[in-house]
């Protein structure tokens, strides 16, 4: 018989072999399952929230769309910028140096007593306009009355002293013939003559020196112009030797202003000045606006200041209305020249890029062009144009930070101004400083293409 194999039965209560396994498993992986899919329609959810976002932010950009396609620029599609505009004009531009001036009195005069005595009177108020000549003080004439009445008196003495010299002198001059007296009497009597001469013009001059210090006790104004503040009461004991003196009297008609200028500047003033030019100076107040009176150059300094490359200068100012005054801060535009027949446009027109100057012109179809142009000279807010421009083309002044080439416009002209480049050619008599560097730099925009 074959070996019977053992069987292994199972325990009683114990599951058979081919019964089901617990379910567990698998619902743990649909639990997982859900949670994935979840996550999914969340994020679906989001990206299309966030996309409608940017397209609506996209829309509220004007030109935005455009740009993102095919690389246009603003100026496709409808948008429309907002410029101001101004037309250029043709005309004379001025050449202006600027420097920092101070008003110089023409004549300063510290008035002193020429003679000691006792101040009795002032014949001037403080600030007063006087003329040469006129009364500003008395000094007590008494004294001095008193030596010319002495030297009169001394003279009187030895002219009759004189005369009795010259009288017995031809006496002498008979008996000297007659072999009366010798000849060194008659000399003596002769020598006692010129003696009496002598004294009498000593006598002579000491009038004239009485005269004199009463013509000194009577002050009056050397020269003509403004009175500062007393400096000496009625009634004080004056000396020729004090050195503060009585007043101080300022000329004001005519004034002067020294101011500096760069040394690099110096060649072509001095040009000027040897042909004969006379160059006109403006006073501009302490804030470089208002214009306050007009002059001329009169010299230059013979010297530059080593210590600060410049040199000096000294202009004429008639101030008949007084309009300046001694130690007044002042700005100096000084015309040294006029560039004639340029197109003027503003200063704000003007832009600056890689290929160089450049302005945006308006077109007659309202479209931003650029237009390359050469700056020839740029004083106050005018520039003028050596190239790239005509009389009567339109220019944009403001909105150029929006503007491309081909970009469609709304122009609107710039009100309320006047001068170079809005509306009338300047006149080198009211413009303002020169630029003496680059070309002032407008608003930011695009390069020129």
């Amino acid at each position: 018989m074959g070996q019977l194999k053992s069987i292994d039965l199972p325990e009683p209560g114990a599951r058979g072999v081919g019964a089901p396994r617990s379910s567990t498993p698998s619902k743990a992986r649909w639990w997982v399952w859900i949670f994935i899919l979840g996550v999914i329609v969340l994020g679906v959810w989001y990206f299309r929230g966030a996309r409608s976002s940017s397209q609506a932010a996209d829309s509220a950009v004007p030109g935005a769309a455009s740009k993102g396609k095919g690389g246009a620029g603003a100026g496709s599609g409808s948008f429309v910028v907002p410029v101001i505009v101004a037309t250029a004009q043709r005309g004379d531009l001025p050449v202006y140096f600027n420097g920092l001036g101070t008003v110089t009195a023409f004549n300063t005069v510290t008035v002193r007593s020429r003679v000691d005595g006792q101040l009795i009177s002032v014949a001037f108020k403080e600030g007063q306009f006087v003329h040469e000549g006129d009364l500003l003080a008395q000094i007590d004439p008494r004294p001095f009355q008193v030596q010319l009445e002495q030297a009169l008196g001394q003279l009187a003495k030895d002219q009759a002293q004189r005369r009795d010299a010259e009288v017995n002198l031809e006496r002498f001059k008979l008996l000297f013939k007659e072999g009366v007296i010798p000849q060194q009497q008659l000399d003596t009597q002769a020598a006692l003559v010129d003696q009496f001469d002598g004294a009498i013009a000593s006598d002579q001059a000491q009038i004239n020196n009485a005269k004199l210090q009463l013509t000194y006790s009577h002050i009056t104004a050397p020269i003509s112009g403004r009175i500062g503040l007393r400096l000496v009461d009625a009634g004080n004991i004056v000396h020729a030797s004090d050195t503060s003196g009585l007043l101080v009297i300022t000329q004001l008609q005519p004034v002067s202003v020294i101011f500096s200028l760069p040394q690099d500047q110096l060649p072509m003033v001095n040009a000027k000045l040897r042909s004969g030019v006379q160059l006109a100076v403006d006073a501009y107040d302490r804030d470089d606006t208002a214009k306050i009176a007009t002059g001329k150059l009169q010299t230059i300094d013979n010297q530059i200041d080593v210590t600060t490359g410049t040199y000096k200068l000294k202009s004429i100012f008639s101030n008949e209305d007084n309009a300046l005054f001694p130690n007044q801060f002042v700005n100096v535009h000084l015309l040294v020249d006029t560039k004639r027949n340029l197109v003027i446009v503003p200063v704000a027109a003007i832009q600056r890029g890689p290929q160089g100057t450049y302005v945006y012109a308006a077109g007659s179809d309202n479209t931003a062009k650029i237009r390359s142009v050469t700056v020839a000279q740029t004083t106050g807010d005018s520039a003028g144009l050596g190239a790239g421009l005509n009389p009567g083309d339109v220019v944009v002044v403001d909105g150029q930070d929006k503007l491309q080439d081909g970009t469609k416009i709304n122009p609107s002209p710039a009100t309320g101004a006047s001068g170079p480049g809005r509306g009338s050619a300047p006149s080198p008599a009211g413009q303002g400083p020169v630029q003496t560097g680059s070309p002032s730099k407008g608003h930011a925009g695009g390069s020129p293409r």
